[in-house]
């Protein structure tokens, strides 16, 4: 493999603590959230004490104060244990970011201490049941009246949504303006007129809560909105490219943790009196997976790079994100097939991978939208 040269000894050593972490307080129960739809809570505090929350974020709000990498060094052992119940990049390196970077002292000061104890969940709401990747045409309003707004509408597909204490609510503020008239807005799930739907059954991520969120009437007071108002959907923007490189950082490492468990099953398994792995067959597939698994991480880390001097381009972000995600559902695949009868078993790795794997290309934008801002950029 390809060393990598972005780590330094403390992300090193964060990461071993990362994968303890994972191998005793998670991966243990992780089928019996699997079965029952979403983690157990107290998982959230146990991550927020040992600094596995927010570890990008200053100290001042809780934070470890680490750079990306700190939270990249997470996501990667979270995917590389399987765990994808797991809400914590998008609670850690989604939400709290926008409150970060747009919310004032007193939503920081007021929510963000308390995410990265793991004493709030947070959770953001784009997606609408008509709307997918068309965030300009969601339905759901915010009207200003007095120092409130009361805010209206449903969102879908919402991780961390059953469990959410806070929600990061995308509105429309002015229906007349099209990208100008969004806006976000901090809401409290104690809020009255705020309410969960049903956890959501999905053909993978089975631990990871996904829920329905209404809201009728819901008084959000305007200290609770993010920034200014009509600026919402700039903010998204701004954001999105952030995010869907997480989506590629953990499409690499998955692919890397299904090929390591490939490698023992095809050495192990024999056919023929000798191990499977020594069939050309199987050694040329293996061959073809570790090369784009390099090709994946050298982009990745290429971008992440970008990310710590701030030039990382929506375009770049875009190509990241549709390139691993079809590389990875594409060598999990492969790897399903290499595992035989057994590779279609709910109780080996790697088939709850490669179920797993197969939203990646969905959310985040879809890839045929990633597709369509990179050609923008040719």
């Amino acid at each position: 493999m390809i060393a990598r040269t972005l780590f330094t000894e403390e992300h090193e050593m964060l990461r071993t603590a990362a994968r303890r972490f994972m191998e005793t307080e998670v991966a243990p129960h992780h089928e019996r959230w699997e079965e029952q739809g979403y983690v157990d809570r107290d998982v959230w505090l146990k991550a927020g004490a040992a600094g596995f929350l927010c570890a990008s974020m200053p100290e001042q709000y809780g934070g470890a104060g680490g750079d990306k990498l700190y939270s990249v060094v997470l996501m990667e052992e979270q995917a590389r244990a399987g765990c994808t119940g797991l809400g914590f990049g998008l609670h850690s390196e989604i939400v709290a970011p926008y409150i970060e970077h747009y919310g004032s002292e007193y939503l920081k000061s007021a929510y963000l201490p308390k995410m990265a104890a793991g004493e709030m969940i947070g959770a953001i709401a784009m997606t609408e049941p008509g709307t997918g990747s068309d965030l300009q045409g969601i339905k759901a309003t915010a009207v200003r009246h007095g120092d409130h707004y009361l805010l209206n509408g449903s969102k879908t597909f919402i991780t961390n949504g059953w469990h959410a204490d806070l929600v990061i609510v995308v509105a429309k503020t002015d229906p007349q303006a099209g990208a100008k008239g969004i806006s976000l807005f901090v809401v409290d799930t104690s809020m009255p007129g705020f309410s969960k739907g049903k956890r959501l059954k999905k053909a993978g991520m089975k631990a990871q809560d996904t829920a329905e969120l209404f809201f009728d009437n819901v008084r959000v007071p305007v200290a609770n909105l993010l920034g200014d108002e009509g600026q919402g959907f700039g903010y998204l923007m701004r954001e999105l490219s952030w995010e869907r490189l997480q989506i590629a950082i953990t499409a690499v490492a998955a692919v890397e943790a299904g090929l390591e468990w490939t490698l023992a099953y095809t050495r192990d398994r024999k056919a023929f009196k000798r191990p499977i792995s020594e069939f050309q067959t199987v050694a040329h597939a293996l061959a073809d997976i570790r090369t784009e698994l390099e090709m994946g991480r050298v982009f990745v880390d290429r971008c992440l790079q970008l990310v710590l001097e701030g030039k990382l381009d929506a375009a770049t972000a875009s190509m990241a994100k549709y390139w691993t995600t079809e590389m990875q559902f594409r060598a999990l695949d492969r790897c399903v097939q290499l595992h035989g009868g057994y590779g279609y078993m709910w109780e080996y790795p790697i088939t709850r991978a490669w179920a797993d794997a197969r939203v990646q290309r969905i959310y985040g934008g879809a890839n045929e939208i990633m597709k369509e801002l990179i050609s923008r950029n040719l």
